[in-house]
């Protein structure tokens, strides 16, 4: 799996952090966070990718745990960015 969005004309944070999203560790949370980054990556406010790569620094396994429901958010990253994330995976369901 590779990312659909190109690098030109980013950053080099948002570079990394979009090279990180599809570099995680596990499928699924590289097609999660890969596919929010890239719909999104360019146009964070810089106060969100600071909480985008802090999220980027929480395990799979937690992160996972969140989306699916099975644990709480820790509060800390529990901010707009984390939000949009898990709305953008959970935009099919119900519909």
């Amino acid at each position: 799996m590779a990312t659909t969005l190109t690098s030109d004309g980013l950053d080099s944070r948002r570079k990394k952090a979009l090279y990180r999203s599809w570099h995680r560790g596990t499928k699924e949370m590289d097609f999660v966070m890969g596919h929010f980054a890239d719909a999104h990556i360019a146009a964070l406010s810089d106060d969100d990718l600071v909480d985008y790569e802090a999220l980027l620094d929480v395990s799979d396994r937690e992160l996972f745990a969140w989306i699916v429901g099975t644990e709480e958010v820790d509060p800390v990253h529990d901010r707009p960015v984390w939000r949009a994330m898990r709305d953008f995976t959970h935009r099919d369901k119900g519909a």
